[in-house]
């Protein structure tokens, strides 16, 4: 069986498991822990698109998160539209806005932390200019009224958006698994491992690390999107925060980068482990956040390539053994 056959199949068995779990629980407790985690696994694979397999560092991921779910609202509150039909301008929206800043960054040479530093500063730029105009509603935020339906994308119960996050996460899976297996995500990952030795070979860098972020920052601006659906509301702070860009840089590291799985494997991880100590410490404030930094400093020093990276391990050590 060939990459793509294997990537198609392992894709198809998720989907298929994941989207039968509302037919055996109706408990609002287990599908919203489902809806969680799989919108933890939809912006860890938005930033592993860029991070993990371009090589390219993002601080500020939550820059494409907030402008999804900005636009999202607005398009709703002011301009009357359809959610459905709002929720793929927030994603070109956001995609354009990573086109910007991928054109912008790339075009001075930025790259490392100085990349990573950009992305960061951009989404504080945003996040001011959402504080301080008034049609984003400025520090209080917009919330959207509540209006049960299908149609409007507010469903009257949590498998409507289990199996919406479900669709978007397949979405950003597909992505992935074209990475892996197109000549596009060959000169991806060459500009990643050795930009000078891929622009000697004809590679062109600052186009294939820009088209890059645009599917990146339309992968998380459609989880903006989703978000505003599900809770009706945003802010400057819950938009453009840093908690945003941290869980989705975490759960890709955590899972393994550049790779088809490690993102959703990490999210879970990460998911599952948040939960827990919420529940054992109560609502300790910045527990997660210090949940997280130990695990990513344990997850560098001994396991670098992340939780799917423990497949490859396992092999060697049972050869040493023998």
């Amino acid at each position: 069986m060939t990459q793509v056959r294997k990537d198609i199949f392992s894709i198809a068995l998720f989907v298929w498991i994941v989207a039968a779990i509302p037919f055996f629980t109706h408990s609002g407790v287990v599908l919203n822990f489902v809806m969680m985690a799989l919108f933890a696994c939809l912006i860890a694979q938005a930033w592993n698109v860029l991070g993990g397999f371009g090589g390219q560092f993002s601080f500020g991921h939550a820059l494409f998160f907030g402008t999804g779910a900005y636009f999202q609202a607005i398009a709703q509150l002011t301009w009357g539209w359809n959610p459905w039909l709002a929720l793929p301008a927030a994603m070109l929206m956001a995609a354009l806005v990573g086109a910007w800043v991928g054109a912008l960054s790339f075009r001075y040479g930025l790259k490392g932390s100085y990349f990573a530093l950009v992305t960061l500063a951009f989404a504080e730029v945003f996040r001011i200019v959402t504080l301080s105009v008034p049609f984003t509603g400025a520090g209080v935020g917009l919330m959207l009224p509540l209006k049960e339906s299908v149609g409007n994308m507010q469903f009257a119960s949590r498998s409507g958006f289990v199996w919406l996050i479900l669709g978007l996460v397949t979405l950003a899976l597909c992505v992935t698994a074209y990475l892996r297996n197109s000549r596009f995500g060959a000169y991806l990952q060459a500009v990643r491992d050795n930009e000078d030795a891929a622009r000697a070979v004809g590679v062109n860098p600052f186009r294939v690390k820009t088209w890059a972020t645009v599917l990146s920052g339309g992968l998380m601006g459609s989880a903006g999107a989703f978000y505003v659906q599900v809770f009706q509301y945003i802010d400057p702070s819950i938009g453009f925060g840093a908690h945003t860009s941290v869980e989705a840089l975490v759960g890709a590291i955590v899972g393994g980068m550049g790779t088809l799985w490690g993102p959703v494997l990490g999210a879970l991880a990460l998911h599952v482990l948040a939960d827990l100590t919420r529940n054992l410490f109560g609502q300790m404030p910045g527990i997660n956040m210090i949940i997280y930094g130990s695990v990513l400093i344990v997850i560098v020093m001994f396991l670098p390539r992340g939780i799917a990276g423990l497949a490859n391990y396992t092999p060697k050590m049972w050869r040493r053994n023998d």
